[in-house]
């Protein structure tokens, strides 16, 4: 199995409930195809660099996820199906991006700690 990225540009008419089904949905998919997903990341509503289908605006969600070639292709079909999905892409990580991203991961739950910490 291979490491992969994945980030999906959702329209941004979907309420929040919504945002997270298809999220859900996408790790659900990734399991029932033999994949696992390794770290999920929702950035919310971002400004687009460029109008797509004439809005400015729309829902950002990283998956990061391990999964064989196999499961990929079936994982474009299904986004392409995806009406709410306007842009996908799927990105392979190489060993250093893997290492990247496991010490990231563990510095964004310290900062998490701290905003508590200060807010409390």
């Amino acid at each position: 199995m291979k490491d992969y990225e994945l980030m999906v540009i959702f329209t941004p008419v979907l309420s929040q409930d919504e945002y997270k089904a298809e999220a859900k949905k996408l790790t659900a998919f990734l399991g029932e195809n033999a994949g696992t997903v390794v770290k999920e990341n929702f950035w919310g509503l971002r400004q687009l660099a460029y109008p797509i289908q004439k809005k400015t605006t729309a829902l950002y969600y990283v998956l990061e996820f391990q999964a064989t070639p196999d499961t990929i292709s079936k994982l474009l079909v299904q986004l392409n199906r995806t009406e709410s999905v306007m842009r996908q892409m799927i990105t392979s990580l190489d060993k250093h991006a893997v290492a990247y991203n496991a010490r990231t991961k563990g510095a964004g739950k310290k900062e998490e700690t701290v905003n508590e910490n200060v807010e409390a």
